[in-house]
């Protein structure tokens, strides 16, 4: 029952929140444009419920500078000042609110991963596609990107099973208080969380 119920609730939070960030988003559109030569949006493909591949989009805080071998430098060399302040404060994941109204996402859920890391989960861990991915979620709130893959994915599980309005209503609240801390927003030395190489359990 809840789940159909959140998913007329994500919809209308989802519209909701972008006429009331309408500003704001028009203030970073124009900043990011300008630190990242007229592309403001990132976009990504990305396995929703099921697996199912969506085009993820995202406010663009890394440049796409290379070395003289033609590769992309580190997320740490690339992420432009403002990018740093939209990181920080967590605005760089605004615009999935699109994603949520067009039903790839809901408000609440496991954060949408990469592809390639569908073949690297456990079946146990692969549970976490079970529901839609969100804009933020159980493990977010739990630590983040400065805890390990292992106990990310336990957290994104233990969500699956325990899904409820009032744990949603619990999260969102609290995602709210540790973006005002900028708390877990990555590991130590890094900008973004390190790579998924698999939890060699099977």
């Amino acid at each position: 029952m809840y789940k159909i119920v959140k998913f007329i609730l994500d919809f209308l939070v989802a519209f909701v929140a972008l006429g009331l960030l309408f500003p704001v988003l028009v203030i970073l559109l124009i900043f990011l444009a300008i630190a990242n030569s007229g592309k403001p949006f990132f976009f990504q493909t990305r396995p929703g419920k099921h697996g199912n591949l969506f085009k993820i989009i995202k406010f663009k805080t890394m440049n796409d500078k290379k070395d003289k071998e033609g590769n992309l430098l580190s997320d740490q060399l690339r992420l432009t000042t403002v990018g740093k302040i939209v990181r920080k404060t967590s605005l760089d994941e605004i615009p999935q609110l699109l994603n949520v109204i067009k039903g790839d996402m809901s408000i609440v859920g496991p954060r949408p991963l990469l592809p390639a890391y569908l073949e690297l989960y456990s079946k146990e861990q692969a549970r976490r596609h079970d529901v839609k991915p969100g804009i933020t979620g159980w493990a977010q709130v739990n630590g983040r990107n400065a805890i390990s893959w292992e106990e990310k994915f336990k957290l994104d599980v233990w969500y699956v099973d325990h899904q409820s309005f009032s744990l949603d209503l619990k999260i969102i609240l609290k995602t709210v208080k540790k973006v005002f801390v900028s708390e877990g927003i990555s590991q130590d030395g890094q900008a973004t969380m390190t790579k998924f190489e698999g939890s060699g359990n099977g």
